[in-house]
């Protein structure tokens, strides 16, 4: 009998969240969270995300859900906009948590993820990577992907808030 597999998901929540209203809809992260586990055995989705004091209610939801949040401070640029990257956060805890996971599944549309998704993929390491938007997908990060690349264009029915 095969064991059950053990693999984490690290979730680029601003790049996702992008990504899917650049398609016209919004992503449900219950529906997503569940998704997650059923099609790619997921134990552990990581989200990372920037922290806004006045989004306590979204937190408390994500973590019922099932997610682990990773928050990144936010800084407003001059002209009052969120600046919230985690790229920098989704790769380390990518690294930390190497050796208790069987398989990574990275979530973004970010060619800064390059490096990573092809070292993974080269240790045999790497499920799969999940874009967003087929359209907005680094050309880097297919490339490092190879043939281990969803997109959620076409998971709006199953994917999309009500």
């Amino acid at each position: 009998m095969q064991k059950p597999e053990n693999n984490y998901a690290f979730i680029d929540s601003q790049n996702v969240n992008l990504g899917i209203q650049e398609l016209g809809w919004k992503l449900d992260f219950r529906k997503f969270r569940i998704y997650l586990k059923e099609k790619y055995a997921i134990k552990k989705a990581y989200l990372f995300i920037g922290y806004l004091p006045e989004n306590q209610n979204l937190y408390r939801s994500l973590q019922e859900f099932g997610y682990v949040l990773i928050f990144k401070p936010i800084m407003r640029n001059s002209d009052g906009e969120v600046k919230g990257n985690v790229d920098a956060e989704l790769v380390l805890q990518t690294m930390i948590d190497y050796g208790k996971y069987e398989k990574a599944v990275i979530i973004s549309n970010d060619g800064d993820f390059y490096c990573l998704v092809n070292y993974l993929y080269e240790k045999d390491k790497l499920e799969r990577v999940i874009s967003p938007n087929f359209r907005k997908c680094s050309a880097l990060l297919k490339k490092a992907a190879r043939e281990k690349i969803d997109f959620l264009d076409y998971q709006q029915k199953k994917l999309a808030r009500k």
